[in-house]
């Protein structure tokens, strides 16, 4: 059973063997076979049309935002107001007392420092108090004024020191 190789597996020589082409370079990486990436379709028109009308709508976008940004922010800013953001309402209200980016209306600047006051704003309610004693304003209620310039000095407002001190000492307040 030695010489008995009835048992042994062995492999049979293969009948066709690789053998590398003439453009075949054992130098160069893979060999000088480049793989090819697939090439996808092009986009249609309508998705080139879209992408374009979107790109030049940015770009104008930027150019309104640039060229008119005054009036741009006070808008923005308007919008916050009638939102009711404190802050907005008072900003909203120094522009139009002091006609910046809008035409100057007083009236128009009370509503919005009462609107900020009524909400606590501390710069808006000594705003609205002053107004109050020029005459902007003719609804004041007995001890309105002195309330309002009371809780503006309490949150820090310089100016309302001053006022208490001068004018509503002397009795201008009520």
């Amino acid at each position: 059973m030695a010489g008995d190789s009835a048992g042994v597996r062995r492999r049979k020589k293969s009948l066709f063997r690789y053998e590398p082409g003439p453009e075949y370079d054992p130098e160069l990486p893979y060999g000088g076979l480049v793989y090819v990436a697939r090439q996808k379709k092009p986009d249609s028109y309508l998705c080139v049309a879209v992408q374009v009308t979107l790109v030049i709508s940015a770009l104008a976008l930027c150019y309104i935002a640039y060229v008119y940004s005054n009036e741009m922010q006070f808008y923005v800013t308007r919008a916050y107001a009638h939102l009711g953001h404190a802050h907005a309402q008072h900003a909203v209200g120094q522009r139009y007392l002091h006609g910046k980016g809008v035409k100057k209306n007083g009236t128009e600047a009370m509503q919005w420092f009462k609107k900020a006051a009524d909400q606590g704003h501390p710069h808006a309610s000594y705003n609205f108090a002053v107004g109050k004693l020029k005459g902007m304003h003719r609804d004041a209620g007995p001890g309105e004024v002195h309330k309002l310039i009371k809780h503006a000095a309490a949150n820090g407002v310089e100016e309302a020191h001053e006022v208490l001190h001068h004018a509503c000492s002397k009795g201008l307040c009520d």
